[in-house]
């Protein structure tokens, strides 16, 4: 009987071992044919560009005229090279355009006036890294594509419509905004506020500022940098801010980070006679809109 058990149990096991073997050479052998597949799709795909390395990018979509420049591995706006361009945006652009899959070429079409080409819709001007540019025109839709041409080789291909999605983003909306530090009541340990050459301190281990160490922490805490008037301001504008040195106001607010101290620098200017104040951190040139409420919490004021 017992020898019986281990029989049973010696063919099942060589059972399972058999199905696991075909399991995993079943995997094996459906990756190879994916890879295949792909292999072979790549090889039958169609490009309308090909481009080693972007360094520039011309293009109006709707939502103005944008000039995007790489220059040592960063990419500026070229009107304004001070404006603080979040690179994943202009990168995205050139990882499209390097390569912009076209869904099939038109064999012996009708002329370019016929698929809106003449007069194009939209023109993406992209430069490479030995300064020769590539034109993209885009003509009428047709679906869920677009009739493309490229310079004057007179090939007519149909694209996704989303290949210009990433050039649809406002000026605003690529802006790399400052990170603005996590400041609470548990970690701000002092602030001192400077105003017309007087000093205001409040210190979180002196035990008669626990009420304003709470307070001005609790408007720190507020602040959220979403909202900017100014991307690059310039010295001579920041009087128009209230954020010359003669009128701001300066807030350094000590606190922990990691239990390692760190300082921010807060400058607070006029109101924007809607609600809000105008404020810049640290060394950056960016002109915030921070509510009056939450800046008179930072101020301790009523």
């Amino acid at each position: 009987m017992e020898r019986k058990k281990k029989r049973s149990f010696l063919l099942l096991f060589c059972l399972l071992l058999i199905l696991l073997i075909a399991y995993f050479g079943l995997q094996s052998w459906n990756k190879k044919q994916e890879k295949k597949q792909e292999a072979k799709t790549e090889k039958e795909a169609v490009y309308a560009t090909d481009i080693e390395e972007i360094t520039g990018i011309k293009y109006d979509v709707g939502s103005g005229e944008f000039d995007l420049v790489k220059e040592d591995g960063t990419w500026y706006n070229a009107k304004d090279r001070d404006f603080p361009l979040a690179q994943s945006y202009p990168e995205q652009m050139a990882s499209d355009f390097a390569k912009l899959k076209a869904e099939r070429e038109l064999k012996d079409g009708d002329s370019l006036e016929d698929y809106g080409l003449k007069d194009p819709v939209y023109t993406v001007v992209l430069t490479d890294k030995e300064g020769k540019e590539t034109t993209v025109y885009y003509g009428n839709s047709t679906g869920d594509n677009y009739y493309v041409t490229v310079g004057d080789e007179g090939k007519v291909y149909t694209v996704s419509s989303t290949s210009i999605s990433d050039l649809q983003y406002t000026l605003e909306d690529m802006a790399q905004l400052d990170t603005y530090p996590s400041i609470g009541s548990g970690n701000l340990k002092k602030e001192v506020i400077t105003r017309d050459g007087s000093e205001t301190t409040y210190d979180a281990d002196n035990d008669d500022d626990a009420e304003n160490i709470a307070a001005v922490a609790g408007g720190l805490g507020a602040v959220t940098l979403s909202e900017a008037a100014d991307y690059s301001v310039e010295d001579k504008d920041l009087a128009g801010f209230g954020l010359d040195e003669a009128a701001r106001i300066t807030v350094q607010a000590t606190y922990t980070k990691d239990d390692e101290e760190q300082t921010l620098t807060l400058y607070i200017g006029k109101e924007n006679g809607e609600g809000s104040r105008y404020v810049m951190m640290n060394d950056s040139r960016i002109v915030y809109l921070i509510s009056d409420e939450v800046c008179k919490n930072i101020l301790n004021e009523e």
